[in-house]
């Protein structure tokens, strides 16, 4: 089921599990994982896109295989707010794969996602050939661990 807002897709979490997050782009998915108390997210690998039923077989295979509680989808929204046509093909999708899982799955504003990933994969000193290998997946940690930042404070009391 997908949710319209962050606090819903919240509320319909367990009270503990790990959180899939999904950075996707036209050619490849990048996958994070956090781990079950929500506090950390880790880059797990990058999907290389084939068609819908293979790509969402290998994302749920990857979330019984881990457990995961929900999946975070990125949100590519506009530097304005507005959502364009990449908007519109990840909520296509989330709707798509809610079809195949009983998994919530919700939204995280994605922009500035890989700009953040890139500035770190620099300062760590990453090759040109690894920075273009672990991109994706290291974009999807950014915007696991800012869901997942969000989570917490929801939860505070």
């Amino acid at each position: 089921m997908t949710s319209d807002t962050f606090e819903d897709f919240a509320a319909t979490l367990p009270p503990s599990g790990p959180i899939l997050g999904l950075d996707l782009g036209t050619h490849t998915i990048g996958v994070a994982i956090s781990d079950g108390l929500r506090r950390v997210a880790s880059p797990l690998e990058t999907i290389r896109r084939k068609k819908f039923g293979i790509d969402a077989e290998r994302l749920l295979t990857i979330a019984r295989g881990r457990d995961a509680a929900g999946v975070i989808l990125g949100l590519p929204l506009n530097m304005d707010g507005t959502e364009g046509p990449r908007a519109q093909a990840t909520r296509a999708f989330a709707r798509n794969l809610s079809g195949l899982t009983d998994l919530p799955i919700g939204f995280w504003d994605e922009r500035l996602s890989t700009v953040a990933a890139e500035r770190a994969l620099l300062e760590a000193d990453t090759s040109r050939k690894r920075r273009a290998e672990v991109i994706d997946h290291v974009a999807a940690s950014f915007i696991l661990q800012g869901a997942l930042d969000r989570l917490s404070h929801l939860e505070a009391p």
